[in-house]
């Protein structure tokens, strides 16, 4: 890859990117973390492997204008496009439309490829541990969600009660905490397994920090209103 082929793939990523939970430094890392698994995988094409990373979320607007949509699909076609526009072979385009295509937790085709692998496993990694938990919060934010569902008897729901509406603890249960069984790689699966501790630490600290006020408070306020009747 030269580094005018490098320039027009990032400065495209650049122009895509408006979401603050899946931002320029989250490409860059997905980038540089696939780089470190591409290491220990044999016959990684790494034009294909770089170019896939860089765009892999160029379809984020998309999905946030209408959430019907899936960004993994849209930016597939995306950078599909934008690769064929831009001179570069059919083959080539294709090849990193399916990594992108296939890089989403949720979706029901599967990476084939080994770049498709690594963009897939890096992309993962990203939502592990402490940095996974910040993103998410930061995306709840974004899109109204709250940390958490409280329950018909007003206690503080823990992600996994039926009928639960979405929240970061929902999320967590969901996704977060089941994403470290789901990687392709040798290398991806050991730097998530690094990082699980964090985010179960901070899922149980925030959980008991919240049900706390909950339990004593209602009591609390059941004895002032009861004096004051």
């Amino acid at each position: 890859m030269t580094r005018d082929d490098y320039l027009i793939f990032e400065n495209y990523m650049l122009s895509c990117m408006e979401d603050s939970a899946h931002d320029k430094e989250h490409i860059y890392r997905v980038m540089y973390m696939a780089l470190e698994i591409a290491q220990t995988e044999k016959n990684v094409d790494y034009d294909v492997l770089i170019c896939a990373c860089l765009l892999h979320d160029v379809g984020r607007k998309e999905q946030f204008e209408d959430p019907k949509l899936c960004h993994a699909q849209a930016g597939a076609d995306k950078a599909y496009h934008f690769l064929k526009e831009n001179g570069f072979s059919e083959e080539f385009a294709k090849r990193v439309s399916k990594c992108i295509r296939t890089h989403r937790f949720r979706a029901e085709t599967q990476p084939e490829s080994i770049e498709a692998k690594i963009l897939f496993d890096a992309d993962k990694i990203d939502v592990t541990g402490a940095v996974g938990i910040a993103r998410t919060l930061v995306y709840k934010g974004q899109v109204g969600e709250p940390l958490y569902s409280v329950t018909e008897d007003g206690s503080v729901a823990d992600g996994t009660m039926k009928g639960e509406g979405p929240s970061f603890f929902q999320e967590y249960k969901y996704k977060l905490e089941n994403i470290y069984t789901k990687f392709y790689t040798a290398r991806g699966a050991e730097i998530a397994k690094s990082r699980q501790e964090a985010a179960a630490v901070f899922y149980e600290n925030m959980l008991r920090e919240v049900r706390e006020p909950y339990e004593k408070g209602k009591k609390y306020l059941e004895r002032v209103v009861e004096n004051n009747e």
